[in-house]
């Protein structure tokens, strides 16, 4: 597919639907050579953007498997692969039997980014994340670890994900106007994250959904409150994940959808989404999509 249809991240462009690696390595994950296509099929489709975390794993023992399998997938594919933005993330962690957990404290995250460079192999970090606020730990105090990862090179752009509206201007005062990316969940069935959206837009800071298939189902198998989407896609021959890109892409240019796949066929599906062009009635019903049937 040609690269046409592009987004901003900082100051580089990067695909319109980017590849969501965590489903590559968690539990349920695909054997490595499916994991491999699967990511291969992305960059064959004209992604550009992954997203990876250190966390994406199985456990503890397993920590970092998502970015050492995506730098293993890059260095194997036959194409060009060197305007491939990797973004990647730091501050959660994982336990011995598979939990989850935060540290966000300026030493972590510093240490955290330097083995992230190692299992990646780059000199700097496209894209780095601060993955999840800490409670215990100031987040003017996290930020400003991310701005002196920014300030010494070591990251090209600086980002944070489950942030809320407030958080969002104090990490961008911190880190002088300088935040390029937001993360948060936000898809069909989860849609609290719109106040975040339109706060990105205005600011033109770009926003990237995590889970953005929420509510669609991995066949296409929905409820009566989300059937707009498959009805839409069977009036346009594509599958309800596209329509579901589509809208969310038709939202605001700042929005960068990140779907996982762990099947060379989902991400080719997803990454088609870029051409097709919803109404504005469609958008509009689809946007009501999320109201209880009475």
């Amino acid at each position: 597919m040609p690269r046409t249809q592009t987004r901003r991240i900082g100051d580089i462009q990067v695909s319109a639907v980017g590849l969501g690696g965590m489903p590559l390595s968690i539990e349920g994950r695909p054997d490595r050579d499916r994991a491999v296509a699967t990511i291969h099929a992305a960059l064959d489709s004209g992604i550009t953007l992954i997203d990876t975390a250190d966390a994406y794993s199985l456990n503890g023992d397993d920590f970092g498997h998502n970015e050492s399998l995506i730098a293993h997938a890059l260095a194997a594919y036959d194409g060009d692969t060197s305007d491939v933005l990797i973004a990647t993330k730091g501050g959660h962690t994982r336990t011995a039997d598979g939990g989850w957990s935060l540290d966000g404290s300026p030493a972590y995250l510093k240490r955290a980014c330097e083995a992230s460079l190692k299992r990646l192999g780059v000199e700097a970090i496209g894209l780095y994340q601060f993955h999840r606020p800490d409670p215990r730990v100031p987040i003017a105090d996290s930020v400003g670890a991310i701005r002196e990862l920014l300030d010494e090179g070591k990251i090209r752009y600086a980002g944070v994900s489950n942030f809320d509206p407030a958080q969002i201007i104090q990490a961008n005062e911190i880190l002088g106007g300088r935040l390029a990316a937001v993360q948060n969940q936000f898809s069909p069935a989860f849609r609290s994250s719109e106040a975040e959206l339109e706060l990105c837009d205005e600011l033109r800071i770009a926003f990237l959904p995590w889970s953005p298939l929420g509510g669609i189902g991995k066949a296409g198998g929905l409820g009566t409150r989300f059937a707009p989407f498959a009805e839409i896609g069977s009036a346009h021959g594509v599958s309800p994940q596209q329509v579901c890109l589509a809208w969310m892409l038709a939202k605001s240019p700042v929005v960068v959808p990140i779907p996982g796949s762990s099947r060379p066929a989902s991400i080719q599906d997803s990454a088609a989404a870029i051409t097709l062009e919803l109404t504005a009635e469609e958008i509009t019903r689809l946007d009501a999509s999320d109201q209880p049937v009475s």
